[in-house]
């Protein structure tokens, strides 16, 4: 395999991992409501109530207000059906580095500037909606994770660019 071809199958490997978490993480904002009773129950049946009272408590109090909105203002919910939209929304804008990774390098640019986004956000926002600082820091990590295969990403895209690649979308027609 060439040189030129690894570094391609690299970065395709690379966006669908990013992908698949970004489409999951997305499409657990659907079922928020559910997801709460059910993680509740189990965390209960593991007996963390005993060793982390303060996780229950802050879970039992999140479920406690989705029951309540779910119930009486349900179309407050749709807020985060729209969020799980964007996640999915934003997934697809990743086909374009997928397919022709060199000239559509902005993609995982505005990735990795969205995953550093979150820090401030979880930061500001977090204290103003009474979020744990706990919780904001896990928050965090999901643009501290998800900036690291982009960061991999991008690395091997600036390596295909100086091989001086033909784009992904030509090679794919000549093959």
């Amino acid at each position: 395999m060439s040189d030129r071809a690894a570094l391609l199958k690299g970065i395709r490997v690379w966006l669908v991992l990013f992908v698949v978490f970004l489409v999951l993480s997305g499409a657990t904002a659907f079922p928020l409501v559910h997801e709460l009773r059910w993680t509740e129950s189990a965390l209960r049946a593991m007996s963390v109530p005993d060793r982390m009272p303060g996780l229950m408590a802050w879970i039992a109090r999140v479920r406690d207000g989705l029951d309540t909105v779910d119930a009486k203002y349900p179309f407050v919910l749709y807020g985060t059906d729209w969020l799980a939209f964007a996640h999915l929304v934003i997934a697809t804008a990743f086909y374009g580095p997928y397919r022709d990774p060199v000239r559509n390098i902005w993609v995982v640019e505005f990735g990795m500037i969205a995953c550093a986004g979150i820090v401030p956000l979880a930061l500001v926002c977090g204290p103003i909606r009474g979020i744990p600082f706990w919780w904001s820091l896990i928050d965090m990590s999901f643009g501290v994770f998800g900036v690291v295969p982009l960061y991999v990403v991008r690395k091997k895209i600036k390596r295909l660019e100086a091989l001086g690649a033909p784009s992904a979308a030509v090679s794919a027609a000549a093959a």
